[in-house]
């Protein structure tokens, strides 16, 4: 075995710090000001992708920022608040599919900009355009030695809500 040296050392520290404190700060903010955790953001993000019709539960494990595992509970939590409808798959009675609430996407639109908001002020903003082309180089080498896809290439991760003009917006509630 072959210790890491000092630039290795501090390559992985620096990654493991920052990381969590970005991730614990962007949080802080969302429970602080909307009550949801990143976690409960992401899903809601996601199933806004999903339109009526929603998002099989594995399908949203497989994009979520929790363990399957913790789905069904994040899943639980966020229908007993009324963000989320758990309803039998038409097509294969046996899963079931997640899907937005009116309620849901009223809290995702009022969350959205202090999401956005929160990565431009301690993300974006402190870096230039070719650091963060860099960091995401190396993060898709990462992924890829891991055996999984970038998120860009997963339909609804971390992209902008479907007709939204900004980031920061998203589509209105909808009746289904």
């Amino acid at each position: 075995m072959e210790w890491l040296d000092d630039t290795e050392r501090n390559a992985w520290l620096t990654l493991a710090f920052g990381a969590g404190r970005l991730l614990d700060t962007l949080e802080r903010e969302l429970v602080s000001a909307h009550g949801l955790t990143l976690s409960d953001y992401g899903i809601l993000a996601m199933l806004s992708h999903g339109g009526c019709d929603g998002l099989r539960m594995s399908d949203l494990a497989d994009g979520a920022l929790v363990s399957r595992s913790r789905l069904t509970h994040r899943v639980n939590r966020l229908e007993a608040e009324g963000l989320v409808q758990r309803v039998v798959c038409e097509t294969d009675r046996r899963g079931f599919l997640a899907r937005l609430t009116p309620r849901g996407h009223e809290r995702l639109a009022q969350a959205a900009p202090t999401h956005v908001e929160g990565l431009r002020r301690h993300l974006v903003e402190r870096l230039d355009r070719s650091q963060l082309e860099a960091l995401t180089a190396a993060f898709s080498t990462i992924l890829e030695g891991l055996g999984e896809t970038t998120p860009s290439a997963r339909p609804g991760v971390g992209a902008p809500p479907p007709s939204a003009s900004t980031a920061a917006q998203v589509p209105a509630a909808r009746a289904c």
